[in-house]
């Protein structure tokens, strides 16, 4: 049944590229596209390679839309300076673990740079495979409902087909991904299993110079997408497509980008309804839910700083009994950048949530700072500390809910082994980052973390496989200390297109964790370990 669906999703999309705008009918344009508006396809692409590795492949805008800036025709090539000129306004955040899937992913190769000569005149054509197998263990993994050690497997492969130029202004894209895992003694869920799937089909009108160029000769591009699709936001904590997780968060709808990354200005809009991971048929949308926002970025003076005011809502409809009525908006701001004149880095970022939800008045909080040190020397060790402070529900019992909504955020920011989310949560870190080695990257760091209320839930614990009814305690007499941990992670490039990564983490139970698995379990742990051993193997270079 999930391949027969999968087929007609395909032979959608198709339909949908043959069919020009004067001779589709309404059913077969895009939505809120006019019937007016050329055709074209979509470049194709996704990452696959683990969330920070610095000697990772930053894919970056074609450079054909990022044309480097003239020199004056009085200005002779002798007299060229030494150091290149600026091209890009675009500075990467150094802040740890909050760094965007790149747009194509970054599996995901333009044929014609491939250096295979059979495809060197492919520049339309971008091509992307990836598998990934990695082995855990999991000994008292606090998120089950048992104490026990776990060895699972898991499995996942993810191809990548687009089309760009060629059909210009229409363009296109397709990600298939089969996400599989074995050898757990817990039932299968929708984290780690989701065979045979389509995440992304999208159509998309690209207009290159549609918004003219900026002050370094980048063209402004308008971009219209509609389809399924799996991007990333901002640093991740709202909105990501889970690149750890072995299943992705993806959504139905559209979303339209003014702009590009290198610009000094770029603004990303959408309206999307999130796609339900079904184990045993072919995904579909949500129809009761609604996800929207808008990201604007301004670069202009990003060699200091670089400022993301950005806006997300959830509207949920509950008519049918399913699920809870909620209605709620996030206005937010995040700026990063660098000190000037030394090597000092930041990252601030700022949230409030406001509106309905189940009933009851939202008023939900967060605020993230990190500060991070890079020394000068050829490993580029960097040391940051880190501070998060996001709200949980004060009171149960009157008409305002606290607990702050991560809508569709990457949780593994927060603690590598998955057992914390952005809810409820207070959190100071210290992180180190080193590369002794052009294919060896080093990170690790001391995490301690507190419930924001010890009166709302620890979303996490105890919640895989059992009802969650004892993550609270309503009476806050359990205590508001989760616990602390240890972790570290070492990854390494073993081939050109084999990526590795050993990872470890040591969590210490604090005395809300053991109370809480004490009136659940009857039993408690001190702690818990959790080790892995990831390979990663991409089809190009």
């Amino acid at each position: 049944m999930k391949f027969h669906w999968l087929l007609i999703h395909t032979a959608a999309l198709s339909s949908f590229i043959a069919t020009s705008p004067a001779e589709a009918s309404p059913d077969s344009t895009l939505p809120g596209i006019p019937q007016s508006t050329p055709s074209g396809l979509l470049q194709v692409a996704q990452a696959m390679v683990s969330d920070s590795f610095k000697w990772a492949i930053k894919s970056k805008e074609q450079p054909a839309d990022q044309p480097a800036a003239q020199l004056p025709a009085t200005q002779s090539a002798a007299a060229q300076p030494e150091t290149p000129q600026k091209t890009t306004y675009f500075q990467r955040a150094r802040s740890y673990g909050t760094h965007p899937e790149s747009d194509p992913p970054r599996y995901v190769r333009n044929l014609a740079k491939t250096g295979i000569d059979a495809f060197k005149d492919l520049d339309w054509l971008d091509v992307g495979l990836d598998y990934r197998v990695r082995y855990e263990l999991r000994d008292n993994d606090i998120r089950r409902n048992s104490l026990l050690t776990d060895h699972p497997v898991l499995l996942r492969t993810r191809g990548y087909v687009g089309i760009r130029n060629i059909l210009d202004p229409f363009r296109m894209a397709v990600e298939f991904e089969d996400a599989r895992g074995y050898n757990s003694q817990f039932p299968r869920d929708n984290r780690d299993w989701n065979p045979f799937e389509l995440i992304q089909t999208y159509g998309e009108l690209y207009f290159k110079g549609a918004l003219g160029q900026d002050d370094l000769g980048n063209h402004r591009p308008i971009r219209i997408r509609g389809g399924r699709m799996a991007w990333e936001a901002v640093d991740r904590r709202l909105l990501g497509n889970n690149q750890w997780r072995n299943t992705t968060n993806n959504f139905e709808g559209f979303r339209v980008t003014f702009g590009q990354e290198a610009n000094d200005w770029e603004f990303d809009a959408w309206g999307m309804q999130p796609v339900i991971r079904d184990i045993n048929e072919f995904d579909g949308r949500n129809k009761g839910q609604w996800f929207y926002g808008a990201v604007g970025h301004w670069r202009k003076w990003s060699d200091v700083i670089t400022l993301q005011p950005y806006f997300m809502g959830l509207k949920q409809d509950g008519r049918d009994g399913r699920q809870a009525e909620r209605d709620i908006y996030a206005p937010s701001i995040r700026a990063y950048g660098v000190v000037p004149n030394t090597n000092i880095d930041f990252d601030f970022g700022a949230i409030y949530q406001f509106g309905q939800d189940n009933g009851r008045k939202k008023s939900a909080w967060s605020y993230l700072l990190e500060v991070g040190y890079t020394a000068k020397h050829d490993w580029k060790p960097r040391l940051s500390a880190f501070y998060s402070f996001v709200s949980g529900d004060r009171d149960p019992n009157d008409n305002v809910d606290n607990r702050f909504e991560r809508f569709f955020g990457f949780a593994r920011p927060w603690s590598p082994d998955d057992y914390l989310v952005m809810e409820n949560v207070k959190a100071p870190k210290l992180v180190f980052e080193f590369s002794p080695h052009k294919d060896v990257s080093i990170d690790g760091g001391y995490s301690w973390f507190w419930l924001a209320s010890d009166k709302d839930r620890f979303n996490n614990l105890l919640s895989v496989s059992t009802p969650n009814a004892f993550n609270r305690d309503v009476t806050g007499e359990s205590g508001d200390f989760i616990g602390q941990s240890i972790n570290a992670r070492i990854n390494y490039k073993l081939a050109p297109l084999v990526d590795t990564t050993l990872g470890y983490s040591h969590f210490m139970n604090g005395e809300f964790v053991k109370n809480r698995q004490q009136a659940a379990l009857g039993e408690v742990a001190d702690s818990s370990n959790f080790f892995y051993a990831e390979v990663s193997i991409r089809a190009f270079k």
